[in-house]
Formats: C-alpha cells, structure tokens, sequence
C-alpha cells in the first residue's frame, strides 16, 4: 500500500489526530517506577488508549537515544506495539547527504518499520532522495516548525520566507505522492500561506496543546476545511494529562475532547 493510500485511509478511519510519544522518565505519573521499564508499559498503555481516537502514533526519537542501547530496544517494542493500521511517525528530523542520508533511512525505514520520517530539507534534494524514492514511505519536510526560534531564518526574508520556498518544493519533489510538511500552529497566518503554497500536501502540525497554537486555524488552514489528510499531533497535553491513577483515563478523555472539538470546528463557516 502506498503512504498516501495508507494515510488517507487511516485519517477517513480515525480523524486527524496523531500521539507524539514523547515521553520522559521524570515526567510519568506518579504511580510508576521512575526506571526504563516504565516508559515501554505507559507507552503501551498510551497506545491502548489512544488507538480508537487517533490515525498516527509519533514517537520522538530524541527521548529514546538519550537512553542508549535500552532506549533503542523500547522505541523498537513501541513501533511493534502500534497497530499496523496506524501510521507510524518517526520524529527524528534528520538531515544528511550521501552515505548517511541512506542509512538513515533505512534505520527509520527497515530497523524500526516506520511510516514516515520528519527530515530537514536545507541540505537540498539530493539529501531527501532515500527517504522519498520509496511510495511506500512518507516523508514530512520541516516547513514552518512551532518553536519561537523559527522566526529567525524561517520566516525571512520578508518577500520571499525559507518556508514558502520549503513549501514550493515539496510540490516539484512530491513525484511519489508521499511527501508532507511540518508546519506549527502557533504561526496562524503563514500556516494559512503555507496551505495556499501547497494545497495539496498533507500536513504534519505540532503545537496544539501545550504550546498554545490555534486549533481553529488547524483545521481550517492546516485540513483546508477537512479535505486534506493533515495530522494535528498532541504529546505533552495528552501523555500528561494526570500525573494520578487516572493518567490513562485522562489521557483518552483529553483525546476525545479535542476529536470532537474538531469535528466542531470542521462544521463552522471560515470567517470572509
């Protein structure tokens, strides 16, 4: 099945969310051991809960590496515990060229059996090669990121930002049909500028939830009304909901209230 059947499917099956599964040692609710074992049992509990309610399931990769060789083998126990109807996010943003580019690719691809990577586009096409000659693979390019420190290169020069050129060429690379971007909702109107560069590219849109972004504009912008298969991925509200027996609960509960708030959303007029 190619990224994009499977991604449409899953979205049409499940809705726009996605669970980053960012977790920390020092921030699991209190009932469980502070100790690596800890982390694989409340991602599997994470994943129970949330398997109903989202398309995607988003592991950072930085949350495991720092771990060393026991983070590895429960970021590979997570990956294989997530439904095969799930799309599987490999957060990661590598950038590389040559060499390394193709064995990033397969690490992500082939050694941990994901979906999609998050890459970053500066080094150029050549780099993004490994990870999109596949139409089996997805690769979501690093647009417009969420963080405050995008406004430095991202958003200049003025007439003419990084991430609308990032943008523009996802639409010449997107030969396979399994390229989408990253594009933060804490930047409501080049979040509407990048939807207009690339009409058709499925979006990856972190920032929802704890960091504040505009879910409105979400799904309006980032979904183009509910018509594009965009991601809208939650991490740090959901994983951390109760920090109590209930953190599974909470967890699931805060998931179904943003499911239906989109649904909400997607009935409601764009303002002219």
């Amino acid at each position: 099945m190619s990224f994009e059947s499977k991604l449409k499917a899953g979205v049409s099956r499940y809705g726009f969310l996605c669970l980053g599964l960012d977790t920390e040692l020092e921030k699991l609710p209190a009932p469980l051991a502070k100790s690596p074992d800890s982390i694989l049992n409340f991602n599997l509990e994470m994943i129970e809960a949330a398997s109903a309610h989202v398309a995607a399931f988003k592991p950072n990769l930085a949350f495991y590496e720092a771990l060393g060789s026991v983070g590895w083998e429960i970021l590979k126990k997570t990956c294989e515990a997530i439904p095969k109807e799930k799309i599987i996010i490999l957060d990661g943003k590598r950038g590389d060229i040559g060499n390394s580019a193709r064995l990033y690719a397969k690490a992500m691809f082939e050694e941990l059996g994901g979906d999609a990577v998050t890459v970053n586009p500066y080094l150029g096409a050549d780099s993004l090669v490994p990870f999109m000659e596949n139409p089996e693979k997805g690769v979501y390019l690093l647009c417009l990121t969420s963080n405050p420190g995008a406004s430095s290169f991202q958003l200049f020069p003025l007439a003419d930002p990084l991430y609308l050129r990032v943008a523009r060429k996802a639409n010449e690379w997107n030969q396979h049909r399994n390229i989408g971007l990253v594009v933060g909702a804490t930047h409501p109107q080049p979040l509407a500028a990048a939807r207009q560069a690339a009409p058709e590219l499925p979006f990856l849109i972190p920032g929802v939830g704890a960091q504040g972004g505009s879910l409105w504009d979400t799904v309006h912008y980032g979904t183009g009304g509910g018509k594009i298969p965009t991601l809208v991925n939650l991490s740090r509200s959901v994983l951390y909901a109760s920090s109590g027996n209930d953190y599974k609960e909470r967890a699931e509960e805060e998931l179904v209230k943003i499911k239906t708030e989109i649904e909400r959303l997607l009935t409601r007029k764009v303002p002219q």
